[in-house]
């Protein structure tokens, strides 16, 4: 209950801000919509606004799911060879120096404008957080307890599966929920640079037709969608995880 009472005051203080600056500056709507305009724009386009939604949530959700299983397998494979870990450390900070504008085009070129191109920018976007934190986890196991199961001569899959991954798991934890902020982006970003459906879809022809309440609406569920999911992921992991 005082989460809800929070996040409504902090949305009242916002709009009010958001009136006060329209007042004061006495911005026309096409450079700043009035929050009623957009509530308005909102109700009337409902229909509209929900569907380009659930493709976006869609293409997300798949992202976020696909880039959690690849940057876990991979964290894996770099902590159990070094020689693997040598190679791939370099080639994940490339990717990252890259930007994702710069990649997105190519992912729509081959793999067209359906939902996998949006997809593969999500997993893009995520990959290098989930692997890197996942990495350093199991890289930071408690030795005392390997020196225990050692001692106790485990195989090399039981260090990994009852003391390294577990004990890595808070690490990974910290890393889904900032892949968890950056998955929509991602989408949005597969969206802009070519697509046929979706809410970057819907806010990039709004703001080319100067419907500018439009593009807020979007943004605004695109807000609301990305707290929601940060919200349950954050929950889930606590309830998974609690010894994090």
């Amino acid at each position: 209950m005082k989460l809800f009472l929070r996040g409504l005051l902090v949305l009242l203080g916002i709009t009010a801000l958001w009136q006060l600056i329209i007042i004061i500056f006495d911005l026309p709507v096409y450079i700043l919509p009035t929050p009623v305009s957009v509530l308005s724009t909102f109700l009337q386009r409902f229909t509209l606004i929900m569907h380009e939604t659930k493709i976006t949530v869609i293409e997300t959700v798949l992202g976020l799911a696909l880039g959690l299983i690849l940057g876990s397998l991979a964290a894996l494979l770099m902590a159990s060879f070094k020689s693997f870990s040598f190679w791939a450390l370099p080639i994940l900070v490339i990717s990252q120096a890259i930007p994702t504008f710069a990649i997105a085009p190519l992912f729509v070129i081959w793999f067209g404008y359906g939902m996998i191109s949006k997809i593969a920018t999500a997993v893009i976007m995520i990959f290098f957080p989930i692997t890197s934190s996942f990495f350093d986890g199991l890289c930071r196991t408690d030795q005392e307890c390997l020196d225990l199961a050692q001692t106790m001569n485990a195989k090399k899959w039981r260090f990994f599966w009852f003391i390294r991954i577990p004990a890595a798991l808070p690490s990974l934890a910290s890393g889904l929920r900032v892949a968890t902020v950056a998955a929509p982006i991602g989408a949005i970003v597969g969206e802009w640079v070519g697509a046929s459906q979706g809410l970057g879809f819907l806010m990039l022809n709004a703001n080319a037709r100067m419907q500018i309440d439009l593009m807020f609406a979007g943004l605004f569920v695109l807000i609301v969608f990305s707290l929601i999911l940060y919200f349950i992921v954050d929950k889930s992991l606590k309830l998974l995880i609690p010894w994090a």
